[in-house]
């Protein structure tokens, strides 16, 4: 048993991660976490195996076969479960009311913005959040977004700071990614 052991887990579990890489093979589209999630799964199921296991037959056979099957029944679970979300689901553009032209994501949709909370406090001073909020932004980040609020387009804003559209794009992301929005809530 431990000469099994040993084989399946010398070097970080390279064999075992082999012989889930192989059984994954067939599902394709999985993500990194998703590959851990399976090898946790694997140390499980090799536990498992092991403790089963009488020599009657290989045990590379026996641990192949539970392995797929264990898996195909996770992958099986979570795709019923996604499944289940996607029913649920209500699409944003869906109309509501008598005349048909309004939609969900009218009634829903917020009018706040970053450049509108900004351009409004510009006068009155920042609060604690807002001040948090910028200094959480690069000096060119910041640039961007007074610009932004100053009523350049892109293009204009791109020409004035001299930067490329990944620049640009990286800029707006950090100006609007949740965790930097997160303070003003």
């Amino acid at each position: 048993m431990e000469e099994i052991l040993n084989a399946y887990y010398v070097d970080n579990a390279r064999k075992l991660h082999g012989v889930v890489d192989r059984i994954l093979l067939k599902f394709g589209g999985l993500s990194d976490k998703d590959t851990d999630d399976f090898y946790s799964l694997a140390n499980e199921v090799f536990v498992d195996v092991m403790n089963q296991y009488d020599a009657s037959q290989p045990f590379e056979a026996l641990l192949y076969t539970c392995l797929a099957r264990k898996i195909k029944t996770e992958i099986t679970r979570r795709n019923r479960e996604k499944r289940k979300a996607d029913r649920m689901s209500i699409p944003i553009d869906t109309p509501v009311g008598d005349d048909g032209d309004t939609t969900l994501g009218d009634i829903i949709a917020d009018s706040f913005t970053i450049e509108k909370e900004l351009f409004e406090k510009r006068e009155t001073g920042c609060s604690a959040r807002m001040r948090l909020y910028l200094n959480r932004l690069s000096s060119l980040q910041r640039e961007v977004l007074r610009l932004n609020i100053a009523g350049y387009q892109p293009d204009e804003i791109k020409a004035e700071l001299q930067i490329s559209t990944k620049q640009y794009t990286d800029c707006n992301a950090a100006i609007h990614s949740y965790r930097n929005v997160s303070v003003l809530f």
